[in-house]
């Protein structure tokens, strides 16, 4: 694994596959992208470094990772979209409180407290596996008749 001096920071660049981005939006969330510029849509996104440059010794390059976005949640509704928002910006005030605005990687703050009130009325794990057996059974009922 590469390894970078405490100085060098790399630049990140986003990768062209964005099909998990295209998969979260609703039909109606991307004609409207596509019909009101400007419009904007919150969403939780997990990146995934997929490769990197200039971590050779020696090397001119300056050092970059590439990210894809691997997996996207985006708001579907304006109480979703308002607590993404609210998170976000805890998120900035405890950067910035903390110093570490500029920096990139892990902080000393955790986000999923911020998420909590968005969590609190959506699904668990455990709802959602008790959900996917129902309709299964479903299916399989549906299947023999």
């Amino acid at each position: 694994m590469p390894k970078l001096s405490n100085t060098e920071v790399p630049e990140v660049k986003l990768d062209a596959a964005a099909a998990s981005i295209e998969a979260a939006l609703t039909a109606e969330q991307r004609r409207g992208l596509f019909e009101k510029p400007g419009t904007v849509v919150f969403a939780i996104v997990e990146l995934t470094s997929k490769s990197y440059t200039g971590h050779a010794s020696g090397e001119e390059k300056e050092p970059n990772v590439k990210v894809r976005v691997t997996s996207c949640e985006v708001a579907r509704n304006d109480e979703d979209a308002a607590a993404l928002a609210e998170a976000k910006r805890a998120m900035w005030r405890a950067r910035r409180m903390d110093g570490t605005f500029d920096e990139v990687g892990e902080g000393p703050m955790r986000p999923e407290g911020a998420l909590d009130d968005v969590t609190a009325g959506k699904p668990t794990e455990a709802d959602y596996k008790a959900h996917q057996r129902r309709r299964e059974e479903r299916n399989r009922t549906e299947y023999v008749r």
